[in-house]
């Protein structure tokens, strides 16, 4: 399709910030299963609730959604989030915030910031100003986000002298007044050839990404607006913009909601140039999807990391993200990615895996066979041949299962969520019987790698080339492994649990 840098554009979009006001209708329940018996009371704070993540971050309570103000600094990872310091349900925005020191470990903070006069803390970034641009002394952190008030959705902007403990809000905020209700999410970064700050900013159910420059954080210019026309896809809301340069090309990638890969949240991308002012578009087959799966979402990359581009998401979907079973906490973030841009059978292809500091927490390969002698969380890696249909599936002793189909003439995979997941009940839109994706690989073979936690499955080909992120709530960890059809080998590795 031919794409220039404005256009009519249908996309799909990011986490709402705001669901209340933004999302679209619910999806039509399908049939309510048995209700489960009630778990047992948790106790706050141990980690060791059912469903409770081990190798992903959660907060120790209450609800959180989109990864904000990721920025990397004196060897810290800072991670905000959109935070409810109130409960356990989408309200009171706020940004809570955690730091690691290798993206797997991660230290719960106190919240960095909270609802003011201009209204809740929507979702934004942070960086490092070096070179003192913006007057707050060299080195600053420095974090936009969006204020969600009664005048509207206005960019605001806070800085800290003392590594991100304490923010100071600008007197003057905000530095980007209410245009049309619809702005939201500042990503900024420091675009060298034209020697200022650019700031990508979704526009919601208005579509589109504007672009910002300023030479001191307070001043903002518009530059240019990009949109593109997806067919069949009138309805979208675009969100948690993030431009990035690979060599000689450029990504800009878009959150959108309803309208992803399955249906509910998606990400996806744009493959292009960026002159400072603009980005164009390479013709492509729009969309492109970062993930296949339906919790990856919001997903932004952590500034001041140099060429390595390191992205986490909200692992969860605005078609049910309320309703799921888990508490004192609810949601939970991907595991980190490193993204790369690579060339794939002539075309432009993002690819994410898992970053290498999954190490740091991974024991021996084993051989796998048909038991898995796991506990917390593990690591799966099984290579196929690709010359007939294969059927790869993860159980447990409640006979509940995770099933993961490979169709070898179509290079295809489908995994299957239904009620024989687990607990799907919660919500009619949570059990989905079929969500596909290309394998995108060339050869005889196919190897994946399966993360799996107590709540989670992120299935990724070996270099990146796919990936599918979904929650499952089964009652206990998939420690069984069937694999039908083709030729293959498999190994595990077990994953300690990070608290």
């Amino acid at each position: 399709m031919m794409v220039t840098a404005t256009m009519a554009v249908t996309i799909l979009g990011c986490t709402s910030d705001d669901p209340k006001k933004e999302q679209p209708a619910p999806e039509p329940p399908t049939p309510v299963e048995p209700v489960d018996p009630p778990a047992p009371t948790p106790t706050p704070g141990s980690y060791t609730e059912l469903y409770r993540p081990q190798i992903h971050f959660t907060p120790a309570k209450n609800w959180i959604n989109d990864p904000n103000g990721m920025v990397y600094v004196d060897g810290v990872y800072h991670l905000f989030y959109q935070y409810n310091p109130q409960g356990n349900s989408w309200g009171n925005m706020s940004w809570g915030h955690a730091t690691s020191t290798d993206l797997i470990h991660w230290t719960e903070q106190a919240v960095a910031l909270t609802r003011d006069e201009l209204g809740d803390i929507f979702s934004g970034s942070a960086v490092i100003d070096h070179n003192n641009t913006a007057g707050f002394g060299a080195g600053a952190m420095v974090a936009f986000y969006t204020s969600a008030g009664d005048a509207g959705q206005q960019q605001s902007m806070a800085y800290s002298t003392d590594g991100g403990k304490n923010f100071t809000r600008y007197a003057a905020n905000p530095v980007i007044k209410n245009n049309d209700d619809r702005q939201r999410d500042p990503k900024v970064f420091w675009h060298a050839d034209s020697q200022q700050w650019i700031m990508s900013l979704a526009k919601g159910w208005s579509k589109g990404i504007e672009f910002f420059g300023s030479t001191d954080m307070k001043t903002w210019t518009k530059l240019s607006t990009f949109v593109v026309d997806l067919p069949g896809r009138p309805d979208l809301q675009w969100e948690c913009p993030d431009l990035l340069q690979f060599g000689d090309k450029w990504v800009l990638i878009v959150s959108v909601n309803p309208g992803g890969p399955v249906l509910g949240s998606g990400t996806m991308y744009f493959v292009g140039q960026f002159d400072g002012k603009e980005f164009k578009a390479d013709a492509l087959d729009y969309p492109l999807w970062l993930d296949y799966g339906m919790d990856n979402y919001a997903g932004v990359t952590w500034s001041n990391t140099g060429d390595r581009k390191l992205l986490i998401g909200w692992m969860n979907n605005w078609s049910y993200a309320g309703d799921v079973p888990c508490s004192p906490w609810r949601s939970a973030m991907t595991l980190p990615r490193e993204l790369k841009l690579i060339n794939y059978n002539g075309t432009p292809l993002l690819t994410n895996t898992v970053v290498s500091e999954i190490d740091k927490i991974a024991g021996s390969w084993q051989t796998a066979g048909s038991n898995l002698d796991v506990k917390d969380a593990y690591q799966l890696r099984i290579k196929l041949n690709l010359d007939k249909n294969s059927t790869i599936t993860l159980g447990n002793s409640f006979d509940e299962k995770y099933v993961i189909d490979i169709n070898a003439s179509s290079s295809m995979l489908t995994v299957h969520r239904t009620s024989a997941t687990g607990k799907t009940n919660f919500n009619g839109s949570f059990s989905v019987p079929s969500m596909r994706a290309p394998l995108n690989v060339s050869g005889t073979t196919v190897t994946l790698d399966i993360y799996v936690d107590q709540s989670s499955v992120e299935l990724f080909t070996e270099n990146g080339t796919m990936s599918m992120t979904n929650l499952i709530f089964p009652q206990s960890i998939y420690n069984t492994l069937t694999v039908s059809g083709a030729d293959y080998e498999a190994q595990v590795r077990q994953l300690s649990r990070i608290w």
